[in-house]
């Protein structure tokens, strides 16, 4: 039965948390992050508005509009562009120097929710571009079993319930 919780748990942190709340799931992949964020750390970034981000947040943002590349690092700071809007200064942990340009709010993928030490790691191997299929298959996989475990503890039962009508 441990076995099963232990499914249950991790498929209610790294799947149904997530989905539920209109999060997006990354993996840190370079040490900029380290030592809080190792490579293979596995994120959950909830969206926020822009204006809701504080000091010290760590922030998932696209790098170059139209292109999936992102990058995930701490705010450090704040500015604004030539119309008012308010930017981001980001930097890595693990880096001697700010990143080299400030972060638009139309950047900003989400604020860090949690992270998973090394889950990120079967995330990857299973491949981010299907790791929707990979959620589904998994949530199939746990409802089976789960449902195979109920069916052997009902059958059980009846069975230790006949042995002692006997």
């Amino acid at each position: 039965m441990s076995a099963m919780m232990i499914a249950l748990s991790a498929a209610i942190i790294l799947i149904v948390v997530p989905v539920a709340t209109g999060s997006q799931t990354y993996t840190v992949l370079t040490n900029s992050m380290a030592p809080k964020f190792p490579p293979g750390t596995f994120l959950v970034m909830k969206p926020v508005p822009v204006n809701e981000i504080q000091y010290g947040d760590v922030i998932t943002f696209q790098l170059y509009s139209g292109r999936p590349e992102v990058e995930t690092h701490r705010v450090v700071g704040f500015g604004a562009t030539q119309q008012g809007a308010k930017t981001l200064i980001t930097r890595g942990d693990n880096n001697g120097a700010n990143d080299p340009e400030p972060v638009r709010g139309i950047q900003v993928k989400g604020k860090l929710f949690y992270a998973v030490p090394y889950v990120g790691f079967v995330a990857n191997a299973l491949g981010n571009s299907d790791r929707g299929t990979w959620t589904v298959i998994a949530a199939l996989g746990l409802i089976g079993y789960g449902a195979i475990t109920v069916f052997r503890s009902v059958r059980k039962s009846r069975e230790d319930r006949t042995a002692e009508a006997s």
